[in-house]
This record gives C-alpha cells, structure tokens and sequence, in this order.
C-alpha cells in the first residue's frame, strides 16, 4: 500500500470573483506530492502556478474539488510550512539574525521559548542557518547592507529556521542575475538534502526546474492544469555542468516546447 502523499489536489478548481462568471484559474487539477520530494512547477504567466502554491499554503480555498495535507482536509497541524518569495520582504528595522528569527516567534514548539532562547538558542541556530548559506557573521547588519543575493540566502535561512516539512518558493531567485542565481540553485539543493523536506517550487526558469527538481510539472494556459509531469533522472549532487550535458539540455527543450504548444492551444471551455 502506498504511503499517504503530504500533498494531494484531487480535481481542484479555482474560480477567483464571481463563483459562476468569475476568471477560472485552474480546471480539474490534480497533483500528488510525497514527502521528501521536489516538485517543480512551470507553463505560461497566468496559468495558475501561484495559485496551486497558494491553495497548497492554505492562503486559497478551492472552488471544487480536494485539497488534503497528510490526507485529511486543512490538516496543518504538524506540518510547519516555509514560504520564500521573489522579493525577501524583511524587516528593515530588524537586523538579519532578528528577520531570519521571526518564525520562531510565531510557531510552536519554538514559540513557547522564544522570550527565553532568542539570545542564547535560537541566535546561534539562527547564525548557524547564517554560515551555512555563506553569510557568517552578518548576523548583526541590516537588510539595506545587504545585496540582493544575500537578502535571498537570508530568506532561505528564514524559511528553514524552524525546520518545516514543506517548503513552498515562488520565483525565489527570478529577479538575480544568472551567476548569483545558478550559486543559489548549488545552496537550495544541498539545504534540500540535508533537511529533506518536501518542496514545491513555482519558476519561470526552465533550467532551474531541471537542475532543482525531481519532477516538472508543466501546465496549461489558463484555466490551468496540469498537462505534463515530467520526472528529472538527473542523480545528485548535480551542479552548474549539469544544466549543459545533453540529457538536460534535451529536456529543458522538451518542456519549452511543452510550454510553446500550451501557450498556442485555445483556452479550454470554462465548462469544466
């Protein structure tokens, strides 16, 4: 018998606005991701990749159609959930160590301890997520003396701080230059391996997908769904090399031309 998925969309609809002629996001989607696993998610602007990653946060409840965490409805409970974005979005009156502390503020069991362990406990553990991205001892600077790809390593270290089962990015290295993004693809992966938890991972970059992801699903243009789920056999640790060896390259050209063809096809009947 299989193993419960920790995520499981069983033909999820999401019609946002009116509930009969609202826009309709996604159409009988469906997704099944087990624990430990990366999941990429790309396809056209639109098609609905944010919304899954929403629906997914509970940030989003579905129009139809079933959303289940550890198998049951809304069941959060014991999961803990790291969020990451395109923008890191800290708090400029914090220093890093204080931003990257922030979830052991709010979630439980830290929460209980934080007024006793945030100078002693969680100041190192927060200094050693720090050293472990390559910004040791910048705990004490403030976000504007950071760049913009340290601002991103900070925001990875916030949102695995408190050791959550799932990790959802959306677009977190889109708006990096390409060196400053391929050495943070190397410090995701190698964080992924050490904390084994389970990520799904929204891009527009299809050589980010091949090089993070065990599985690229690619979706259709809106209302979206899920036409492809393509499994990356590339072993690990990969690195920068790997994005250019040919087996790569044939599937990043592959899920280009997946993407060109959703991208051509007309909208689907917003029957669904």
């Amino acid at each position: 018998m299989q193993d419960t998925p920790l995520i499981e969309l069983s033909q999820v609809t999401v019609r946002y606005g009116d509930p009969e002629s609202g826009t309709l996001a996604l159409a009988q989607t469906s997704l099944r991701i087990d624990r430990g696993d990366f999941v990429a998610l790309v396809g056209p602007s639109g098609c609905g990749k944010s919304t899954i990653l929403k629906l997914v946060a509970g940030l989003l409840t579905a129009s139809s159609g079933g959303v289940l965490l550890n198998g049951r409805e809304a069941n959060y409970k014991g999961i803990g959930i790291g969020l990451a974005f395109q923008n890191p979005t800290m708090m400029p009156w914090l220093t890093i160590r204080e931003n990257i502390m922030i979830p052991l503020k709010i979630v439980e069991p830290y929460r209980s301890q934080y007024a006793r362990k945030k100078k002693g406990e969680f100041a190192e553990k927060a200094d050693a997520m720090l050293a472990r991205v390559g910004l040791a001892g910048l705990g004490d600077k403030r976000p504007w003396e950071l760049s913009g790809g340290m601002l991103q390593r900070a925001s990875l270290c916030r949102a695995l701080i408190h050791e959550p089962q799932l990790l959802l990015l959306d677009e977190p290295f889109g708006a990096l230059d390409s060196f400053t993004r391929e050495e943070l693809w190397g410090i995701l992966q190698q964080l992924w391996m050490d904390t084994g938890s389970t990520v799904l991972l929204v891009t527009h970059d299809l050589r980010e997908a091949a090089y993070l992801a065990n599985r690229v699903c690619v979706m259709s243009s809106r209302p979206g769904r899920i036409l492809e789920d393509c499994p990356v056999p590339f072993p690990r640790p990969r690195s920068e090399e790997t994005a250019y060896q040919p087996e790569c390259v044939s599937l990043i050209h592959s899920l280009r031309k997946q993407i060109a063809n959703a991208r051509a096809d007309e909208p689907a009947q917003e029957s669904a």
